[in-house]
């Protein structure tokens, strides 16, 4: 069992949200968190953390993970400029939804799993909590955009000096 290096108590955070943050990517219109970094951050290898997986199949259908495309995964690599390193994967990685992520507290016993999940949980809350607002904002913004363009028009005009009429200089020759 590897030991852990975050205090089994959930108020004390040492990982950073934003560090979770970082690695949920958005493959197939979810969020997911991919099997090399949730290893990483519960301190396991990837081959345990998906030996685990294998061994309890039924805790993750579908919708709780899926193992990404060989072209998915190369676009990932591409997008990330992640090269292979030496020796490189053989399979595309498995991608967790939050329920899958959830589900991985119950078949990777130890404190810092735990912990962990207590972290990743609250990292996608405030994803979405972050999102809500934005759209909420969106929506208001787009239902007053146009009093918004009135407004700056008006103060445009506000703002911009009325011509000045100048007399010419010298003699000028009236038109017949």
């Amino acid at each position: 069992m590897v030991r852990s290096k975050i205090p089994a108590d959930p108020n004390v955070e040492t990982i950073p949200i934003e560090s979770v943050a970082t690695r949920i990517y958005l493959i197939r219109s979810q969020k997911v968190l991919l099997d090399q970094d949730l290893a990483e951050l519960y301190g396991v290898t990837t081959g345990n953390l998906n030996l685990a997986v294998r061994r309890n199949q039924r805790r993750f259908p579908d919708d709780f993970m899926f193992q990404l495309s060989p072209a998915e995964f190369d676009s990932l690599l591409l997008q990330n400029a992640i090269t292979k390193g030496r020796g490189g994967r053989r399979t595309p990685p498995i991608a967790f939804t939050e329920q899958g992520v959830a589900m991985l507290s119950s078949v990777l016993r130890s404190d810092r799993s735990i912990d962990v999940n207590v972290i990743i949980m609250r990292t996608f809350v405030r994803l979405r909590q972050v999102l809500a607002t934005n759209e909420d904002l969106a929506q208001k913004m787009a239902k007053h955009d146009r009093q918004i363009a009135i407004l700056f028009e008006h103060v445009q005009k506000m703002l911009s000096p009325a011509p000045v009429k100048k007399n010419p200089i010298g003699f000028v020759t009236p038109k017949i």
